[in-house]
This record gives C-alpha cells, structure tokens and sequence, in this order.
C-alpha cells in the first residue's frame, strides 16, 4: 500500500507539489525568456508556491510560439527573492499587486482579479491568460493564427463542449436536458442560463479559464458586469463569489467575441490521469489528477529538454 493515499488531502498535496518541485529545478538552468514588444501579452497569477511550475508553464509556451512579453499579477505572495528570478527568466516582466486591481461591483477572490486585469488591458494588446500548472509540449499554430487574425481563442473544459459556443437556451437544452441543477457553482450557473432574456442574443461555451485567449479591442468590463448582474438573478447575490464564478464569465464572455477560435481538445487537453496522444500540445494538469501516475513531472522535464536543445 502506498502510504501517502492515508494522509490528508491537504498534506498530500503539499508534499506531492514540493517534490514536484525538485523535480522540475532544472528549469532554472534554461535560457531566458528574450521577450518581444510584439502586441501579445502571456499574463499569469502566481504565487510564492509555484514559482517553479509557473516558470515551465511560460517558458514552454513562449518557446513554442516565440511571441510576446510577459505579465503577471502577484497574488500578495510573491517574495523579493521570486521577483528577482522572475525578473531574469522572464524579461523583467510587469508585475502588478492584486490589491491594486480595482473591482468596483465585482468579487474580491476566485480569480476575479485576474480577468478584469485582462479586461481592462486588453485594447491594445493580444492577452493570452496561462496557468502555473500547464504544460506546452508542441508547437502551437492554433494560437499562432488567432493571433494573426485578432481573434480570441476558448480552451475546452472538455471533448464534450467541442461544439463551440452555442445560443443560452440550446446550451442549457443540450448540457442540461433535466433542467436546473444543483452542486457546484458552474453547473448551478449553466443550468439555468436559458432564463436570460433571448433578446440579448448571448451564447455560452464550456470553457477553461486555465487558458484563454484574449484578442486585443475586444469587450471590457460592461459585458461582464451586465452577465454578473444576471448571475446574481440566477443564484442568488451571495453566491457570485464562490470559487468558479470568473470562469463562468470568462467562458460567456470568450463566446461572445467576434468568432472565437476553439481550440481542438486533442491537441489542447486538461488532463484527467489518462494519457495523451503523439500529436497533444498543450496539456493543463488540473487540481483532482495534477500528481497522478508522475504525468506532470514527464511532461514538465520534456518541455524543460526542448527549451533547453532551442
């Protein structure tokens, strides 16, 4: 029996993240970012705990797509020492406090920071949203074109929302046959979306926030506030700041850009302890399976070699 499946969640991960870490220290040993002023901006929210993981997350996508400077939003625990290492592998990125970031109407939490940063940033510039605990381990062309054509990009919450954006109330009849549900707060929220008014002529994907593309001129705050109004209808005004609310709204507002690239789940793919195919890219190891079987590590060395060979 492996002991550590007896240990509090909690503990685990803890221990499975430091060990995760020294894993993946050699990333500290590759070429720096050199970046570019280029109109495309890869922003990430990071902490003290992933500096590790979140360097692998943005040198391997900039190694693939060659594009863009680099951005991030300090969660409050970022230390002198992480800005120094940051500021040598990343260009001597922007960093901005999570505590300056204006919400006005909006949650404090839950990555709400995060998107409206974007939101508010995004008139002149491309904003691709990363997460610390992704992967790129292939090249990427998909958002290569996006970008080219200034067009935002969705990355799928899974095989089953390939379909793309879909008006509320076939969303809502195609996801949710049943009706309104209950449990978490994405399914409570996307259950019920067919109770906005159909004048708006809204639509809806099943997205990710743990990756997303945001092209530059598109929609600011307004259209967000305006969904948070609805979803403050839908479950209540208390609820819109549980944890999954911000990416509700960045699915709705990636939906509603001006034809946004979906992005094929075979080659872009949160991973759920199944393995990927030959031809897979992107991979986002996301919180239930992040550990299992050492598919984060692999993944995280390989991306760590090809950054290294050039």
């Amino acid at each position: 029996m492996n002991m550590n499946s007896l240990l509090p969640r909690r503990w685990r991960a803890k221990k499975e993240a430091a060990a995760h870490a020294e894993a993946i220290s050699a990333i500290l040993d590759t070429p720096p970012i050199v970046p570019k002023q280029d109109g495309v901006v890869l922003f990430s929210m990071i902490g003290t705990a992933v500096l590790l993981p979140y360097l692998v997350a943005v040198k391997s996508l900039w190694h693939n797509l060659q594009r863009g400077r680099v951005a991030i939003l300090d969660d409050g625990t970022l230390t002198a020492q992480d800005k120094a290492i940051l500021a040598h592998h990343c260009g001597d990125p922007e960093i901005t406090r999570i505590s300056d970031v204006v919400l006005k109407e909006f949650p404090a939490g839950g990555t709400w920071e995060r998107l409206l940063t974007i939101l508010d940033r995004r008139e002149s510039e491309y904003w691709i949203q990363l997460d610390s605990d992704t992967v790129t381990i292939g090249e990427v062309p998909e958002i290569a074109e996006a970008i080219a054509r200034n067009r935002s990009f969705v990355f799928l919450g899974g095989e089953d929302a390939s379909v793309g954006p879909l008006p509320l109330k076939e969303f809502r009849e195609r996801f949710y046959p049943d009706g309104p549900a209950e449990g978490h707060v994405q399914s409570r929220i996307e259950s019920r979306l067919d109770t906005v008014d159909a004048e708006r002529g809204w639509k809806y994907v099943r997205g990710c926030s743990g990756f997303a593309g945001f092209s530059a001129m598109g929609a600011g705050r307004p259209l967000a506030s305006a969904f948070l109004t609805e979803m403050k209808q839908l479950i209540g005004e208390d609820d819109v700041t549980i944890w999954g609310t911000e990416q509700v709204t960045s699915n709705f507002h990636l939906a509603n850009e001006r034809e946004p690239v979906v992005l094929p789940y075979d080659r872009f793919m949160n991973y759920w302890a199944e393995d990927w195919g030959d031809d897979t890219a992107f991979v986002h190891f996301v919180g239930t399976h992040r550990h299992d079987d050492g598919a984060y590590i692999r993944a995280s060395l390989q991306a760590i070699e090809a950054i290294k060979q050039g």
